[in-house]
């Protein structure tokens, strides 16, 4: 008896221990981006699933339906809030190939809603000092060294203005590098 015990026992301090080891989940990070500077904070929703919050100083284009009389390449330099919503899907793959996960490394699919606010600099007329886009994405987002972070996401967008002005934009691209501040 005492030796079925202490087998089950071993077993199940094993089997804890090795749960813990693998055990996959998203982190809370802080993040300072440098393309479109800004400081981002990204939360774990669930085991596979985490809410990003952005906010910064950014170029955008000018939408079609949303800004006029913009010649050649047109740019918007405007305040930002980006928020996200990410689902990754490969993270269990990537931890048993020996990849890291660290820092929320993965691929994922989103929801992503982002908002410009009034133009520093500009070279079109906007129809509103406010314009919005949402829609989904696939993305990637890597960590590199000790804190370097990548994320490139793309996806089709609706954007509209406050006074309901909008239409479809197919291709939607983001591409973000900066580092990470994780809280040990």
């Amino acid at each position: 008896m005492k030796k079925n015990l202490l087998n089950l026992l071993s077993i199940l301090i094993i089997t804890v221990t090795y749960a813990q080891e693998n055990k996959i989940t998203t982190e809370k990070i802080w993040r300072v981006n440098f393309l479109n500077p800004g400081i981002e904070l990204e939360l774990p929703t669930g085991t596979y699933s985490t809410f990003s919050a952005g906010l910064g100083i950014g170029y955008g284009g000018g939408y079609p339906d949303l800004t006029f009389a913009g010649n050649g390449f047109t740019y918007i330099i405007s305040p930002f809030l980006d928020v996200q919503e990410k689902w990754f899907y490969n993270l269990n793959k990537r931890n048993s190939k020996n990849r890291t996960i660290e820092n929320n490394s993965g691929n994922f699919v989103s929801l992503r809603l982002i908002s410009r606010g009034n133009s520093i600099a500009e070279n079109v007329y906007r129809t509103s000092d406010f314009d919005f886009a949402i829609g989904p994405t696939w993305g990637i987002q890597r960590k590199y060294g000790k804190n370097f972070h990548l994320l490139f996401d793309v996806g089709p967008q609706y954007y509209f203005d406050t006074y309901g002005n909008g239409n479809i934009w197919p291709i939607m691209l983001q591409l973000n590098l900066g580092f990470d501040f994780k809280k040990k």
